[in-house]
């Protein structure tokens, strides 16, 4: 299923516990890094995934979706931070761990690959910022003068 309203992305964060980042960059200035660090600091469980890196953030690095979940179990959410090109592959591997959510980020879209996701019954959610969305949907963008399109001055636990 493609989650492609607000309310639908907002519940697949809100039930979500764990987060594979597919494509985790040790380089403080690369997005995937920032996205990691935000989710460590807001109540995710992260785990980097990156053949290229033994460790992100001071947390150990898997080669692969397989290699991660027969140390963790499936993750929540599998986050794509990777070429277009890599999605069709990656998409096989998310379905063969038994993955049930893929966040692809901005720029990451492959038609053919999003088609067999949700064909597989993953929650998808397409060129979208986990960590954006997860920040407007707590009142966090406001801070940065973005209307975060809640009306409430109390932040959720």
């Amino acid at each position: 299923m493609i989650l492609d309203t607000p309310s639908k992305r907002r519940e697949l964060l809100d039930r979500a516990k764990t987060v594979a980042i597919v494509g985790a960059s040790e380089n403080p200035a690369r997005a995937s890094y920032f996205v990691l660090r935000y989710l460590r600091t807001h109540g995710f469980e992260v785990w980097p995934v990156n053949p290229m890196h033994s460790s992100v953030d001071d947390l150990k690095s898997y080669p692969t979706l397989a290699a991660l979940v027969a140390e963790h179990g499936v993750p929540d959410v599998v986050d794509v931070f990777r070429r277009p090109d890599a999605l069709p592959q990656l998409v096989e591997e998310a379905i063969a761990v038994g993955a049930k959510a893929l966040w692809l980020q901005y720029g990451v879209v492959n038609e053919e690959a999003i088609k067999r996701a949700d064909e597989a019954d993953l929650a998808v959610v397409v060129d979208r910022c986990i960590k954006a969305e997860h920040a407007r949907f707590s009142g966090g963008l406001s801070m940065a003068g973005m209307d975060s399109g809640i009306v409430t001055a109390k932040r959720r636990a």
